[in-house]
């Protein structure tokens, strides 16, 4: 019978870290066009907001000429500010400046930089149910936007 106890114990101390865990809106992330890979975590800086995002990955990055580039040497060409279109894609921040919600998986009122297209957003991000990532990119109110969903890398 004792070692029943013991197995069992030792059972739920091994269990318990694995039923704390709460899905999260932190983690790596897989984009719509899937091209990206993007860092989910705590700001550096507090007035960023809460979370922030980080390219960390590319899948075949292309240059201006539309010919595909080493990830690591891609650059931010399409940005509108000349003094930016140098800086590296991998590391580059694309989310930043949300504010939190009674919901700790929803963030509202932050931005979202589309690499793609050079421009930012008026963005808000939630873990659906399903366990995948929906960010609402708009201009004004999230009436006019579109809606992306990303799917968990790790």
């Amino acid at each position: 019978m004792m070692k029943s106890l013991r197995l069992a114990l030792m059972l739920g101390v091994l269990a318990a870290p694995a039923a704390a865990q709460q899905p999260s809106v932190m983690g790596t992330w897989l984009t719509a066009s899937g091209v990206a890979q993007v860092r989910i975590g705590a700001c550096a800086d507090a007035a960023s907001g809460p979370i922030c995002g980080f390219v960390v990955g590319l899948i075949n990055p292309k240059g201006p000429d539309g010919k595909v580039v080493a990830p690591d040497a891609a650059v931010d060409y399409r940005n509108p500010d000349p003094a930016l279109r140098g800086r590296k894609v991998i590391g580059m921040p694309l989310i930043w400046g949300f504010n939190k919600t009674s919901n700790p998986n929803t963030f509202e009122d932050g931005k979202i930089y589309n690499g793609e297209n050079g421009k930012t957003y008026d963005a808000n991000i939630s873990l659906q149910p399903d366990g995948k990532l929906r960010l609402r990119g708009f201009v004004g109110t999230p009436m006019f936007g579109e809606t992306q969903v990303w799917t968990r890398v790790n």
